[in-house]
């Protein structure tokens, strides 16, 4: 059976209601298709004691502030989830569960959806996947001798799993900090940090919403054909969160470079000097999610599909939210996706009216 709408969201977390809310506010019929059972996208898999590190009213989508949670100036993972779901209710958003996206294709002045439940036509696609099903894991020499476990950020649940084990944590991003800082903290593990540059930590009193308003002059000054400003990555590569600075103030984040190889039972370095692991956890990124985008040929640089903005250049059908600056700046963010979902929604009911 096909269905139809104007408009096809697929994925529904965060990006994807904030697509749905400003589509319903330009009068646009739409559906959100989420492969996923629950509401809360990739917050709901995210580790235990994970927490934003933005205060929760800087920290909402469009239209709602994210409530405080009791007790913490910094929300956790399973509040973000809640927020989420409670947003989804209160605008009554149209979505779907627990449907798959597998092909988005031409189909003359439409584009067809093909879901693993039937397919959908609609006048244009707003693709909101985000990067979390799709983890990156660098080509490491020996990586398939390592017989030690070998996970990746999406694998990491809570410390207590690796009591006891000597764990080496790969990345020198947010993630890696965090993960490594919250090992180190516990201390039932030997933890190891490994980056492949000296980790540059922002200034203590840089949080979300400092990162946010970097972000935004950055684009305006591009906007303007002024010089670009760097953006966040001119200020450094890690939030400093509390439990980061703990474990960094503590003397428990002293990193060391990126190993040569791997070895079966562990890493070696290139002087020869080798340290034993039972564990590695690679924090390294994650790449977009754009698989069902295939069958449009659509092809940019590493992997982006060529955007103006949210609109992709060669289908102007296509608009994709989230994924990171090459979509909007910090449109990967809880608070930066509003922006760029509105601005998705005014050109597409711009190009359905004519």
């Amino acid at each position: 059976m096909t269905q139809y709408a104007d408009v096809v969201v697929v994925g529904g977390g965060q990006s994807g209601l904030a697509a749905g809310y400003h589509l319903r506010r330009r009068g646009l019929d739409s559906v959100i298709l989420d492969a996923g059972p629950a509401p809360g996208g990739s917050w709901q898999h995210m580790w235990d004691s994970l927490h934003l590190f933005s205060p929760a009213e800087h920290s909402s989508l469009p239209g709602r502030l994210m409530p405080a949670q009791p007790g913490e100036t910094y929300p956790g993972a399973g509040h973000v989830v809640d927020y989420l779901t409670d947003y989804e209710k209160r605008y009554d958003l149209p979505v779907q569960r627990g449907v798959r996206v597998d092909a988005v294709r031409h189909d003359g002045d439409q584009l067809r959806v093909e879901t693993d439940s039937g397919t959908w036509r609609a006048r244009a696609v707003v693709s909101a996947t985000g990067t979390w099903s799709r983890p990156f894991l660098p080509a490491v020499p020996g990586r398939s001798v390592f017989t030690g476990r070998q996970l990746h950020t999406v694998d990491y649940r809570s410390q207590a799993d690796f009591a006891g084990q000597r764990v080496l944590v790969v990345g020198g991003g947010n993630s890696g900090a965090q993960v490594a800082a919250d090992l180190a903290l516990d201390r039932r593990a030997e933890v190891t940090w490994v980056t492949r540059r000296p980790p540059r930590f922002l200034a203590d009193d840089i949080d979300g919403r400092a990162l946010f308003d970097v972000a935004t002059a950055r684009r305006r000054a591009l906007e303007a054909g002024r010089d670009d400003t760097g953006g966040v990555a001119s200020l450094g590569d890690i939030v400093a969160a509390p439990p980061v600075r703990a474990a960094r103030d503590a003397g428990l984040l002293a990193a060391k470079p990126l190993f040569a190889r791997l070895t079966a039972d562990g890493v070696r370095w290139a002087d020869g000097s080798g340290t034993g692991a039972d564990v590695i956890v690679w924090c390294t990124g994650f790449r977009p999610a754009l698989a069902p985008l295939a069958p449009l040929n659509l092809r940019g640089a590493r992997g982006h599909i060529r955007t103006a903005g949210t609109r992709a250049l060669d289908e102007p059908r296509l608009h994709l939210i989230g994924y990171g600056d090459w979509t909007g700046p910090a449109s990967a963010t809880l608070i930066g996706v509003g922006r760029t979902a509105r601005d998705a929604a005014g050109e597409i009911a711009h190009l359905l009216r004519g």
